[in-house]
């Protein structure tokens, strides 16, 4: 009578796991899981080496009431005139520079720094030390529009 023999090959390890053991270079195996799984949201030991990156909880806040203001200094001004001349930003008639700053896209006028031309500016918003700086320098601020 004839007795089926197993195979030795099927008693040895790495058969049916290529040598990897029980467990192990399965999907999730030995490593807890997919994706963060195991990173310490449950396992104490873990945690510190999660904490330094924020990964728990959510952090900041948006403030979605507020409205950006594009603002620019006196200096920054006087530093552009020339080039928006050059790009017909900013015109001069009759020894006075004319600049609308809300057409350049600039909504408040600072005062950090000093005007060394004659200057007409126009734009929404202004500081009262850039009114007061403009005017030193012959200029003129129409504050509004």
């Amino acid at each position: 009578m004839v007795v089926n023999k197993r195979k030795k090959s099927s008693r040895k390890q790495g058969s049916n796991t290529h040598g990897w053991g029980k467990n192990k270079h399965r999907n999730s195996g030995s490593r807890g899981g997919y994706g963060n799984a195991g990173t310490g949201k449950k396992a104490d030991t873990k945690k510190p080496s999660i904490w330094a990156d924020d990964y728990f909880g959510k952090y900041g806040f948006v403030n979605r009431n507020a409205t950006k203001v594009t603002a620019i200094t006196l200096r920054d001004v006087d530093d552009r005139i020339p080039h928006w001349i050059k790009e017909k930003q900013a015109k001069q008639e009759a020894g006075i520079i004319i600049v609308d700053l809300k057409k350049l896209g600039y909504d408040k006028l600072l005062s950090t720094g000093k005007l060394t031309r004659k200057v007409k500016i126009t734009v929404p918003t202004a500081v009262a030390n850039a009114a007061e700086k403009i005017k030193a320098a012959g200029g003129e601020l129409v504050v509004g529009k």
